[in-house]
């Protein structure tokens, strides 16, 4: 650990603010369980007497955390056993509490920026507080606990009572702590993963019946290579437990992390892949086989399950390898810059987003080989044929829009019919345009790269040319220049059009690459599913900043997290109004993207080799 030894002295002269430290403690429980109270720290005027880990007044931090007890072997032993809830909710309440503490810290800020006082807690919130727990026996070895009650307050690293008993918190400055709370969420969430998982093996995998049931090869589909994740949760988990073990105050935990990412986590990159299969062989057995869906209905009431389907559980590799590099991310904001704990934060979180868009990549792949496949079979070309299958070529957006036909005149708009039904499919590198025809089938009589497309939108010109944009190829399936005027059914469809035919055109707001202080962002507090290519699947509590938006309600957004870009519907988000948390939100980003420097690279090695000599 890296605390200076002069801010130990200072921490341990100086007296808390008991009410400031509860302040802090609270923004640090951001991602934590929701009905986490904080229990009152030793406050001032502590004597050596009454907290034994400052008896005497060490000099350096080594020698303050060798005064701090070791967790003996056994004291994380029943570790899964005692955590009360399933992964699915334990990350629910997890999302959920992160976005009402953005909520908070926004209002307060707001209100505080108007003159008006903070809120203070609701009386419910009072009467919900328990009784602390009485404290162990002053000398004794401190023993976790992790109540098995899902309400328990013993939520957060700081409310164990060996942590609050052993005196520590006196010594360690607020954003320690707080970094400990994200090193413990890690940890925690881990076990509570593993328990999840080992339900999906034990309760359903390996039901007498469903052995029976299914064939070995919808087996193998449906459950994939769950037991290699199994297996590496666990020996992961136990990597974790015994670093916890070593000192009540975690040294560590990305090193480990960097560590599995690196040599072990490929197995979520096979379970993922087979995420497609997975799914349209689940729905075929729930079609065809009776047998099947009566014994998963009858799994799924088992207690055991808490109410949560079998698709909960076959989705939690992927939930879980996407989750922990977010909390990453969340130790990487608290470390200290420019130390070894966040070298080692940004090798684990650069190691897992390599592993999480291996995941996605394989999803996709999949995904995109049998819808270009499908596309190949419907076309039919007027003009030279053109190749759509490719491995490096994917479907971006499809549907149709009108073409304007004959000269752009007020005789025009009174005498004809002004537009005709075209049909688009954009992939990534090309732009084909076609006619829809019976059976089905569309007939291509235009076609274009996509980096020689341009598009503009015409200003208000009435009713009939609202959502109108001019599409012009500058090189065509004839090799020439061919312009068209394309309608839109709505002002959103229009856009999305634009953005996706143009994707470097400029945006109404900046994008995170700009790196400006401020955007407008939101904040998902809603989950969406993405409808169509050219849309973003949300998670809780995804902060995107705000790159278009439309009157009818769709924003073009770009999440902070792994900068992907997508449309969504508003009503999913909800704003985040106050600019200094705007702000805080991208400085935070910024660092965890930030790129390696020299220092960093050279000292990787050395890291790699102290991590080893931990374990």
């Amino acid at each position: 650990m890296e605390l200076l030894a002069a801010a130990f002295s200072a921490a341990c002269a100086v007296d808390h603010d008991s009410s400031t430290s509860e302040s802090d403690a609270r923004d640090s429980a951001a991602g934590h369980l929701p009905g986490s109270e904080s229990s009152s720290t030793p406050g001032n005027g502590t004597t050596p007497e009454e907290c034994p880990a400052l008896a005497d007044s060490p000099t350096t931090l080594t020698q303050a955390l060798q005064m701090i007890h070791p967790i003996p072997a056994d004291s994380w032993r029943n570790l899964i056993e005692q955590i009360g809830l399933l992964y699915q909710e334990y990350r629910d309440k997890s999302t959920l509490q992160e976005i009402e503490a953005r909520r908070q810290q926004d209002a307060e800020l707001q209100g505080s920026a108007d003159g008006s006082p903070a809120s203070e807690d609701t009386p419910e919130e009072e009467e919900e507080e328990e009784e602390p727990a009485s404290p162990p026996e002053r000398r004794a070895l401190p023993q976790i606990c992790l109540l098995s009650n899902p309400h328990s307050r013993f939520n957060l690293w700081q409310d164990l009572p060996e942590i609050q008993s052993s005196g520590v918190l006196e010594i360690l400055q607020p954003e320690e702590v707080k970094l400990q709370e994200a090193m413990f969420e890690l940890v925690t969430s881990e076990a509570s993963y593993y328990k999840s998982l080992n339900l999906l093996v034990s309760h359903f995998m390996e039901n007498e019946r469903m052995k029976k049931i299914l064939h070995p090869s919808e087996a193998h589909i449906l459950f994939s290579n769950v037991m290699d994740v199994l297996a590496v949760s666990e020996r992961f988990l136990l990597e974790l437990e015994h670093r916890m073990e070593e000192n009540i105050v975690i040294s560590d935990v990305c090193d480990i992390v960097y560590h599995y990412a690196a040599n072990h986590f490929s197995v979520y990159i096979t379970y993922v892949s087979n995420q497609t299969y997975q799914e349209r062989t689940y729905k075929q057995l729930l079609q065809e086989k009776a047998a099947f869906r009566e014994l998963i209905a009858q799994l799924e009431l088992d207690p055991k399950c808490r109410g949560l389907p079998f698709s909960s559980f076959l989705i939690l590799p992927f939930q879980r390898i996407t989750r922990l590099k977010l909390l990453v991310q969340n130790i990487l904001k608290r470390v200290e810059e420019s130390s070894e704990r966040e070298g080692t934060a940004l090798d684990a979180h650069r190691e897992l987003e390599m592993v999480v868009k291996a995941c996605n990549e394989g999803v996709r792949k999949m995904s995109r080989t049998e819808q270009m496949i499908s596309i190949q079979k419907k076309m039919e070309f007027k003009i030279k044929s053109v190749p759509i299958i490719s491995h490096s070529r994917w479907l971006l957006k499809q549907g149709e829009l009108q073409q304007m036909s004959g000269p752009k005149t007020s005789r025009t708009l009174r005498t004809k019919k002004l537009f005709r039904e075209i049909y688009l499919f954009l992939f990534n590198d090309l732009l084909v345009i076609c006619r829809q025809i019976p059976g089905d089938k569309y007939q291509v009589f235009d076609s274009a790269s996509r980096g020689l497309l341009r598009v503009e939108e015409l200003e208000d010109q009435g009713q009939t040319l609202a959502n109108v944009f001019i599409l012009r190829l500058l090189e065509n399936a004839d090799d020439r220049e061919a312009t068209y005027m394309l309608k839109a059914s709505s002002q959103s469809e229009m856009k999305r059009w634009m953005t996706s035919l143009a994707p470097n055109r400029r945006t109404k707001f900046v994008s995170f690459t700009s790196r400006l202080l401020d955007c407008p962002q939101v904040q998902c507090v809603h989950p969406y599913v993405a409808q169509q290519p050219d849309e973003l699947t949300l998670e809780l509590a995804d902060i995107l900043n705000i790159l278009e938006r439309t009157e009818d309600g769709w924003i073009f957004g770009e999440r902070l997290h792994d900068q992907e870009r997508g449309w969504f519907p508003s009503s999913m988000t909800e704003e985040i109004l106050n600019p200094k948390i705007r702000s805080q939100n991208l400085k935070e980003c910024f660092r965890v993207h930030k790129m390696d420097d020299p220092q960093r690279s050279q000292n990787k090695d050395r890291r790699k080799l102290g991590s080893r000599n931990r374990q």
